[in-house]
């Protein structure tokens, strides 16, 4: 019998994702897209890619994947402790073009589909 090498099985989480989220995802530069996918490849497969942060504004574990493209900004949220499925929860390109801060109005609707889809999942 010889020994064969083992290599690692990559487990994967599902990603899945809010409709709305995916909508706007699709309407980002294919460059970006390509990156964010990426990025939420490693996430589902239990990493975190170095474009992905903790998003401070909601408590859990919820990230957000930032991709600057072309002098413009990409932002990509995503919840990980929802079953068990990473659930993309909002895409949206970032406007201010003063500080680095999510706007409010982005916060508030991310917190709104986080309670929603809680709500509906759990």
């Amino acid at each position: 019998m010889t020994n064969m090498p083992t290599s690692k099985i990559k487990v994967s989480r599902p990603i899945s994702w809010i409709k709305a989220a995916r909508r706007d995802f699709d309407d980002f530069p294919v460059d970006v897209q390509g990156e964010m996918l990426s990025a939420l490849t490693i996430a589902a497969e239990g990493g975190k890619s170095d474009n992905a942060k903790p998003f401070k504004g909601v408590d859990g574990s919820v990230f957000e994947i930032a991709i600057k493209h072309r002098g413009d900004a990409f932002r990509v949220i995503y919840a990980v402790k929802i079953v068990a499925d990473i659930w993309v929860i909002h895409a949206f390109q970032k406007k201010s073009k003063i500080g680095i801060k999510t706007p409010q109005m982005e916060v508030e609707l991310i917190c709104d589909r986080l309670k929603r889809l809680s709500e509906v999942l759990q």
